[in-house]
C-alpha cells in the first residue's frame, strides 16, 4: 500500500476535509469515484457536493412553512455518485441526511419519512412508484420536494432532481463558493437506520466526528493510501458500506469503485477492472461470490488462475461480518488476500472488534476494550468458555450472554434520533446493551469474542437486523393465522434464518404454496421486506406463555428446526429461489447437518 498523503490541517468536518483534498495538487484532478462508464475526480466530487448544498439550502428555505425540520433531508437511493454528492452536500450545508432502506414499503416507509421530519426526499427512479403510493401520507414533505434521480433510462414521472438543480443552481460546469453555514464536528451528519424490536426502524445519529474517526481507524488498520481503491457494492444507506467503504477511501485520498447493487457474478470482473484493493461486506455475499466463481470456472486451479493470479489482481483485504470460517479460508485463498477482517460491530459503534490472522478460528477478534463484558440475565459477568480436548465448549450455557459495555460513556454511540425510550433501553445504569449474544475465549492473556446470535427480539439475516415482533405481526394478518411468533434460527452460511411458529385458526390447514404466495404478495403490495419471509415454518397447536402472557420465544428458538427434538412437529421449509414451502423431513435435516458440519457450524444446531 502507498504511504498516507500529507495534507494540511483542517477542521474535523466532512466539508473542510474535502476542501483540502480537492485542492491538493496531487489529488485535485485524480480519480475519486468510478463505476462502469463514469468517473469523478476529487475536484468534481467537491463541486457536485457544494452545488448540491446550495440547492438543498435554497429548496428548504423556500418551504419553511411545511412544518418539518429545517435541516433534515431524506434519501431512498441505490449506490450512485449522486448519493455521495447528496451526503457531501448535507455536510457542507450543515444538514442531516436520513438514509432510508430501499426495501421500505407502504406504512413503514411513510412512518420512517414522517418520523425523520425531513422536508425534502430524493428517491431513486426505481423506487419512485413506492413513494408515490404514500406521498399523500407524508406530513412534512410537499409533493414538489419529492425529487427523482433518473436511473432507469426512462422518462421521469415526477420532478427530475438533476434537472431541477441545473435550473435552480446552475449546470455542473464550474465551482461554487462554500455555503456560509456554521458546521462543527459535533453536527449530526447522517442518521442511519437499524431495525428496532418494535415499531419503526430506529435511526442512529452519526456526527461528522464519528464518521471521519471511523475512516481514520480503518485507514490505519488496513494501511491505506492514495493508491488504494475500495469497492462499494453493499448499500451506502447502510453503515457497513458508509463506515467501511466510503469513509476509508475518503480519508486516505484513495478511490472508490461503485456498483448500484451487489452482484455475485460481477464481483470478480469489477475488482479486476477497477484495481480494487479492499472490499467491505456484510451477510452472505462472500458465500454467493464463491458459488458464482465455482459455477463459472469449475476447479480451484481455474479460479486461482482467473482471479488470485490474474495480472490485474490488486485485492488485498476484505472486511465485514457474517462469513463462515470455511468461506473465509476459500475467499482468502481464491482472492489472494493478505488478510480478511471478520469483525463485530454495529451502526451504534459502541463496541467493535477485528479478527486478524492468527486469531482463534471462528472468532470475531480480540476484545481490547476492558469495559466490554459478557453479562448474564442477572447482570453478572459470564465466565470465559472452557474447551474440551476436541475444542468444544463444555460450559456453553454459562459462558454465553449478552455482549455489553460497562462504562460511564458510550464510546462512539451518539444515541438514537428522537427516540429517548430506545436510548434508555440501550444504555441503562452505566451499561450499554448490544442485544447480541456472545462468549469470550481466553488465550495467552487475550480475550477473543465469538458471536452467538441475537436475543429473542431480533433477527439478523443477510447482514440486516430487523424486528422479530414486526415479522410476527405481519404474519398474523394472514386470514388463517390466529397467532404468530418469529425468531432467528441457525444458518450455515452466516447470520440467521427466519423461522415462524404459527397457531392456525380453528378448522384451518397450512397450505405451503398458498402461504408463500401470500407472503410474496405482502412484499409486492404490503409492508413486508423480502428478507422477512420465513425460511422455516412450524405449525403449533398452542404456544407456551410467560407470566405476562407473552409467547415464550426462547424455547421455540432453542428447538428451532431440530428434528431430533421435534420428531413429529409439522415443519416446512424453503430454500433460496423456491416459490413454495415443502415439508421438512428427517432426511432434509440430515442434509442440513452435513451442510453445517462442512461450514464448521454444527454446534449452532446442537447447542
Amino acid at each position: 500500500m502507498s504511504a498516507p498523503l500529507d495534507l494540511p490541517e483542517a477542521p474535523f468536518t466532512l466539508g473542510a476535509q474535502l476542501e483540502v483534498r480537492a485542492s491538493h495538487p496531487v489529488l485535485r484532478d485524480r480519480e475519486f469515484l468510478l463505476s462502469e462508464g463514469r468517473s469523478w475526480t476529487w475536484k468534481r466530487y467537491r463541486d457536485e457536493c457544494v452545488r448540491t448544498a446550495h440547492f438543498l439550502l435554497g429548496r428548504l428555505a423556500a418551504s419553511e412553512d411545511a412544518g418539518g425540520e429545517p435541516t433534515h433531508v431524506a434519501m431512498m437511493l441505490e449506490n450512485h455518485f449522486e448519493l455521495l454528492s447528496l451526503y457531501g452536500g448535507c455536510g457542507y450545508a450543515g444538514l442531516t441526511l436520513f438514509g432510508l432502506n430501499t426495501g421500505l414499503r407502504g406504512e413503514t416507509l411513510a412512518g420512517v419519512v414522517n418520523q425523520s421530519r425531513a422536508r425534502l426526499l430524493v428517491v431513486d427512479q426505481r423506487f419512485a412508484g413506492e413513494v408515490a403510493k404514500v406521498v399523500s401520507k407524508l406530513d412534512h414533505v410537499r409533493p414538489e420536494n419529492v425529487l427523482v434521480l433518473p436511473t432507469t433510462g426512462d422518462a421521469v414521472d415526477g420532478i427530475d432532481w438533476l434537472a431541477a438543480m441545473d435550473r435552480e443552481v446552475g449546470i455542473a460546469d464550474g465551482s461554487h463558493a462554500v455555503p456560509d453555514v456554521e458546521v462543527g464536528p459535533e453536527s449530526n451528519l447522517m442518521v442511519i437506520y437499524t431495525s428496532g424490536t418494535t415499531g419503526l426502524p430506529k435511526g442512529i445519529n452519526n456526527n461528522h466526528f464519528k464518521l471521519l474517526a471511523i475512516g481514520i481507524r480503518m485507514v490505519n488498520e488496513l494501511e491505506l493510501g492514495i493508491d488504494s481503491t475500495g469497492y462499494a457494492c453493499m448499500p451506502l444507506f447502510h453503515s457497513n458500506a458508509m463506515f467501511l467503504g466510503f469513509q476509508p477511501a475518503f480519508w486516505a485520498g484513495g478511490r472508490l469503485a461503485m456498483r448500484e447493487r451487489f452482484s455475485a457474478s460481477n464481483f470478480a470482473p469489477d475488482i479486476l477492472r477497477h484495481g480494487v484493493s479492499y472490499w467491505n461486506y456484510v451477510g452472505e455475499p462472500v458465500h454467493y461470490i464463491l458459488n458464482a466463481l465455482e459455477r463459472e470456472h469449475g476447479s480451484e486451479q481455474a479460479i486461482l488462475a482467473a482471479v488470485a493470479n490474474h495480472p490485474e489482481a490488486r485485492l488485498r483485504y476484505a472486511i465485514g461480518n457474517g462469513a463462515s470460517p470455511p468461506d473465509i479460508d476459500r475467499f482468502t485463498r481464491w482472492m489472494g488476500l493478505d488478510d480478511m477482517f471478520e469483525l463485530y460491530g454495529s451502526t451504534e459503534a459502541a463496541i467493535s472488534t477485528f479478527r486478524k490472522k492468527g486469531d482463534p478460528r471462528g472468532c470475531v477478534g480480540e476484545v481490547t476494550d476492558a469495559a466490554v463484558k459478557i453479562l448474564d440475565e442477572s447482570g453478572r459477568e459470564c465466565p470465559p468458555a472452557a474447551l474440551d480436548a476436541d475444542g468444544k465448549i463444555t460450559n456453553y450455557a454459562d459462558a454465553v450472554g449478552e455482549i455489553c459495555r460497562v462504562s460511564g460513556d458510550t464510546a462512539l454511540f451518539q444515541g438514537y434520533f428522537d427516540n429517548p425510550g430506545a436510548n434508555e433501553s440501550k444504555y441503562r445504569e452505566g451499561v450499554y446493551h448490544s442485544g447480541d449474544l456472545g462468549h469470550v475465549l481466553e488465550r495467552d492473556g487475550k480475550r477473543f469474542l465469538f458471536f452467538d446470535g441475537r436475543t429473542d427480539d431480533w433477527i439478523r439475516k443477510d447482514g440486516e437486523n430487523f424486528s422479530a415482533a414486526q415479522v410476527a405481526r405481519l404474519l398474523g394478518e394472514h386470514p388463517d393465522i390466529e397467532l404468530a411468533a418469529a425468531y432467528g434460527v441457525p444458518c450455515a452460511v452466516s447470520d440467521e434464518h427466519v423461522m415462524a411458529a404459527l397457531r392456525l385458526r380453528k378448522d384451518a390447514a397450512f397450505d405451503p404454496r398458498a402461504f408463500y404466495a401470500w407472503c410474496d404478495e405482502q412484499v409486492e403490495h404490503g409492508g413486508m421486506d423480502r428478507k422477512w419471509i420465513p425460511d422455516f415454518v412450524r405449525v403449533v397447536d398452542e404456544f407456551t406463555f410467560t407470566q405476562t402472557q407473552k409467547v415464550l420465544v426462547r424455547e421455540l428458538k432453542k428447538d428451532h428446526f431440530h428434528r431430533d427434538r421435534l420428531p413429529d412437529a409439522p415443519i416446512y421449509w424453503r430454500e433460496r429461489g423456491d416459490t413454495a414451502f415443502r415439508p421438512f423431513s428427517p432426511e432434509d435435516f440430515a442434509g442440513q447437518r452435513a451442510v453445517f458440519a462442512a461450514a464448521e457450524r454444527l454446534e449452532l444446531l446442537d447447542r
